[in-house]
C-alpha cells in the first residue's frame, strides 16, 4: 500500500543517519528527499551517503530523491583569542579585516568576508548569530568597521552576520560551491541547492555550471536574502528561472525580520504555485525533536500551516542530521502533515480556473483535475516521460493521488518531491494502448490504490517517449 500523505518530507543527512541501520529506518518512516548538506564533510562522506541511500531505497523497493545543497558564501567574523565574550547594550565594538583570524578580543574581531567594509555605511544594522547580537554602524575607517552593541549578549567564533534589509556584495556561488557541483555531477544529484540567489541570473548561472559539470537536474533557489524579495519582478524572477525554491526562514528572518516572515512564506508559496514550480517549507520546523522525543504544539502549528499553505515539501535539518531521533521525528512529521492535508483548503481549489493555457499537455492537466475533483474517480495515472504533467497537476490542490509511471528512474525521483504525485515504474516497451491500460489498472490493484469497478483517469501520449506530448484523457473502469 502506497502512503498517501501528500506533503513530501525532506530530510538532512548527517552524523546521526550514519548510525547502523538508520538509512533504512528513516526511508521506512517515510521519507521522500534527502539533503546533502555541503557546509560539512568531504567530498567522500557526501558520495558515500549518496550512496547508501540510493542502495537501502532499492532494496526497499522505494524512490527516494537526493538533493546536494551547496553551502554559498560564508558571511562570518573570525575568532577570538580566548574563547567567547560577552557584549553590553551601548558597548563599542568593531569588525576589522587588520585584526588576526584568531586575535579577537573585548573590543574588536576580524572577518572572514573581507568586503564587509565596502558593503556597509554609518547607520546600518549588523545582525551576528541570526540576529542574537545587533550592533549599529558608526563609521567605516578604511578596513574597520566601528559599531554600537544595540542587542547584547554572547558572542563567539565564526558567528555569521547579516545586513538587515540586505545589500551584502558576496556572490551566490564561491570556488567551493564550484567544486561541490562536480562532486554533485558524481552523485548525480536529482536537485541542486542555490544559497543566497539575488537574481535569476544567479540561478541560470547555476544551471549552466551544472549542465557544464555533466549534471542536469533541478534546481532549487533558496530564498533566503532581502534583495530576493524586495520586489514582485525579482522574486518572479527567481521563480521562474527555478524549478523549486525554498523558503529558508533562518536566513531570511534575520534580514527582513521575523515578523514578516508569515505573510512572506504565504506569499512565496502562492506565488510559486501560479507559475507551476514547487515549494519546500525550511529551517527550524521540529528543532525541539533534536534533543526531545516529541516536538511542540508550536512546532506541530508550523508544520500544518505550511501544509495548508500549499507548500510541496516540508524540511527538517538538525532533527535528522545530528538529533536523537532521525526516523521518529520523520514519522511524527508526517502524521501532522496527514491530519493538515484532511483540511478543505489543502483539497479545493480555484487555481487556473480562468487562464488560458498555452500547451496541449497543460491542457490536459488541468482537464485531468478539473474531473478529478468533480467526478468520483479513485485516482490519476499519468504516464510522463518528464514528469512535467504530473507537476502541473499537482499545482492544483485536492484529495486525489497521482500516479506518475515512467520508465526513467530520473524522472521517478525527480517527482518524489512533487506534492501529491508518487512515483512508480512503468515498461511500456512494444505494448499496444489496450496492454499498457491493462498494466497501468493491474499496478495500481496491486498498490491497493483501486479494487473492481473503481473509476481512475488515465493520461498519456500518442507519442510514446515524446518529451510534453501527452495528449489523451480517458475515464476507464477497473475491470
Amino acid at each position: 500500500m502506497v502512503s498517501m500523505r501528500r506533503t513530501k518530507i525532506v530530510a538532512t543527512l548527517g552524523p546521526a543517519t550514519d548510525r547502523p541501520g538508520e538509512i533504512e529506518r528513516i526511508i521506512k518512516a517515510g521519507v521522500d528527499v534527502v539533503r546533502i548538506n555541503m557546509s560539512h564533510g568531504s567530498a567522500e562522506d557526501h558520495i558515500d551517503r549518496a550512496n547508501w541511500i540510493r542502495e537501502a531505497a532499492a532494496k526497499l523497493n522505494r524512490e527516494v530523491a537526493v538533493l546536494v545543497d551547496l553551502q554559498g558564501p560564508k558571511i562570518r567574523i573570525a575568532k577570538f583569542k580566548n574563547g567567547p565574550i560577552e557584549l553590553e547594550d551601548g558597548a563599542q565594538f568593531a569588525l576589522d579585516n587588520a585584526v588576526g583570524n584568531e586575535a579577537g578580543n573585548q573590543q574588536e574581531v576580524g572577518l572572514t568576508y573581507k568586503n564587509l567594509p565596502y558593503d556597509v555605511k554609518a547607520g546600518d544594522l549588523l545582525l551576528l548569530d541570526d540576529g542574537r547580537i545587533v550592533m549599529q554602524v558608526n563609521q567605516v575607517v578604511g578596513e574597520r568597521v566601528e559599531c554600537t552593541v544595540t542587542v547584547g549578549g554572547t558572542l563567539s567564533n565564526n558567528k555569521g552576520i547579516n545586513l538587515m534589509g540586505g545589500g551584502l556584495s558576496a556572490s551566490a556561488l564561491t570556488e567551493k560551491d564550484k567544486e561541490d557541483i562536480l562532486t554533485a555531477a558524481k552523485i548525480d544529484a536529482d536537485y541542486l541547492a542555490l544559497s543566497f540567489p539575488r537574481s535569476a541570473e544567479d540561478v541560470e548561472y547555476c544551471r549552466t555550471l551544472a549542465a557544464q559539470a555533466g549534471l542536469h537536474c533541478s534546481i532549487v533557489s533558496k530564498i533566503e536574502r532581502a534583495e530576493a524579495v524586495a520586489d514582485d519582478e525579482t522574486l518572479d524572477g527567481i521563480i521562474l528561472a527555478s524549478d523549486v525554491v525554498m523558503i529558508a526562514r533562518g536566513d531570511l528572518g534575520v534580514e527582513v525580520g521575523d515578523a514578516q516572515l508569515p505573510a512572506l512564506q504565504k506569499k512565496i508559496i502562492k506565488r510559486a504555485r501560479q507559475l507551476n514550480r514547487v515549494t519546500i517549507t525550511a529551517t527550524q520546523m521540529m528543532e525541539t525533536m533534536i534533543e526531545n522525543a516529541i516536538p511542540t504544539r508550536a512546532e506541530v502549528f508550523d508544520v500544518a500551516n505550511a501544509v495548508m499553505d500549499g507548500s510541496d515539501a516540508v524540511m527538517l535539518s538538525g532533527e535528522t542530521a545530528t538529533g536523537r531521533f532521525p526516523s521518529q521525528v520523520i514519522e511524527t512529521m508526517g502524521r501532522i502533515c496527514h491530519e493538515a492535508e484532511k483540511s478543505r483548503s489543502t483539497r479545493h481549489s480555484m487555481h487556473r480556473i480562468e487562464d488560458y493555457f498555452n500547451a496541449v499537455d497543460e491542457t490536459i492537466a488541468m482537464a485531468t483535475m478539473y474531473a478529478a475533483n468533480h467526478f468520483n474517480v479513485k485516482c490519476i495515472a499519468a504516464l510522463t516521460e518528464s514528469g512535467n504533467t504530473p507537476l502541473l497537476m499537482s499545482r492544483i490542490s485536492s484529495g486525489i493521488p497521482i500516479f506518475a509511471l515512467t520508465p526513467h528512474l530520473s524522472t521517478r525521483r525527480k517527482v518524489c518531491m512533487y506534492r501529491g504525485v508518487y512515483p512508480s515504474m512503468v515498461d511500456y516497451t512494444g505494448l499496444n494502448d489496450e496492454e499498457i491500460q491493462q498494466n497501468v489498472l493491474a499496478q495500481l490493484k496491486k498498490f491497493g490504490i483501486v479494487q473492481e469497478g473503481d473509476l481512475v483517469i488515465l493520461t498519456r501520449g500518442e507519442q510514446r517517449g515524446t518529451m510534453g506530448g501527452t495528449n489523451r484523457l480517458e475515464i476507464v473502469k477497473v475491470p
